[in-house]
């Protein structure tokens, strides 16, 4: 073999390496603008990419292409942003540069940056701003229209001053009540990656939440029934699975049982035991929730009937409060519902002694 054929293979397995060893999806054009390497990221991301074939044919972006031709031209690397819309839509961060080939053919180096999730986690971080800016706007504008009232106008009437300072504090506790839940949530994401393992008897917590909720059921007029075992041991956080308990229950009273349209004004709470889990089961019968609605219930401030929320109490957070306490607990939450049939929130729960 020629010395300076024994040389290109070995440049050509070099660059084969090095390719390899990028986390990015990478890959080599050459000057006919057909590829020459990919490493295994850029094939998973281009199924369709081919050895030797013009990078057109998997890379369908004109951005991308113009990019290309531009740096190809002018010898000065660029960088562009290629949004794919299906199957799913994701963003890429794409560079391109100039490859001298360092004994092989010069060409250009094309890498693509993945931005999906940092731009979804961005997304997230906006719309999370925007719903907590909202939800505490209104009741402060509420308070400071009623504070100039009593400033003015009602300043010598002492049944509209009354009045006023009722609404007032309903207001402040709604304040109150959301920063809360939004101190409770960012405490849970902290410590998201450390498993609790405290043994904790969930019907215990079961009894304890039911005991504390039974004035605001006798209230509204809902039965409350439960269905457990002698015990169920879980390696949890007592506060925290206080907290899921508390939250499930809760939400079934008001906004299931309670409900006008209620069939069966009770709710059906049970801790059952299986395999290596602990399952907990809260059940209602009022009208239920559309099918559309059911992925979202544990985003933020997500609200199937937002003025009915509020005017209940609710901050928006309750079941996402929820999701993340389970997730920590390395359990997962399962909601079922369909209109006029009630809905069922089931959590899984590792019992005590039982790791991943």
């Amino acid at each position: 073999m020629p010395i300076n054929e024994d040389f290109t293979q070995q440049q050509g397995a070099l660059l084969r390496s090095l390719l390899e060893a990028l986390p990015q999806a990478t890959l080599v054009i050459g000057a006919d603008n057909r590829v020459r390497e990919a490493n295994a990221v850029a094939r998973r991301l281009l199924p369709s990419l081919r050895s030797n074939e013009h990078l057109a044919r998997s890379l369908r972006s004109p951005d991308v292409l113009d990019a290309v031709a531009r740096v190809r031209a002018s010898g000065r690397a660029e960088r562009v942003v290629w949004l794919e819309r299906v199957p799913v839509e994701r963003s890429f961060e794409v560079n391109i540069a100039p490859f001298d080939g360092g004994g092989l053919d010069p060409g250009l180096v094309v890498s693509l940056h993945d931005l999906t999730e940092a731009r979804r986690l961005e997304r997230m971080r906006v719309d999370f701003v925007a719903n907590a800016s909202h939800e505490l706007r209104t009741p402060l504008a509420s308070l400071l229209g009623f504070v100039e009232t009593l400033q003015g106008p009602a300043r010598d009437d002492a049944v509209m001053r009354a009045k006023f300072l009722t609404i007032m504090r309903e207001q402040a506790q709604r304040m109150a009540r959301l920063v809360d839940d939004l101190l409770s949530l960012s405490r849970i994401e902290q410590h998201l990656h450390v498993r609790p393992d405290t043994p904790v008897d969930l019907v215990a917590i079961l009894r304890h939440i039911v005991d504390s909720l039974a004035p605001m059921a006798r209230d509204r007029d809902v039965t409350l029934t439960i269905a457990a075992p002698a015990e169920a041991v879980v390696a949890g956080d007592r506060d925290e699975l206080l907290r899921v308990m508390e939250n499930l229950v809760e939400n079934a009273i008001k906004y299931g049982a309670a409900d006008a349209a209620a069939r069966n004004r009770s709710v059906d709470i049970g801790i059952t035991k299986q395999g290596s889990e602990a399952v907990l089961t809260v059940r209602d019968y009022g009208p239920g929730i559309a099918a559309e609605h059911l992925p979202r219930l544990t985003e933020r401030f997500y609200r199937v009937n937002a003025g009915d929320s509020r005017a209940k109490g609710g901050t928006g957070l309750g079941l996402a409060i929820v999701k993340h306490i389970v997730a920590r607990h390395r359990g997962h939450l399962a909601i079922e519902s369909k209109p006029n049939d009630g809905a069922s929130f089931t959590v899984f729960l590792p019992l005590f002694g039982v790791h991943d």
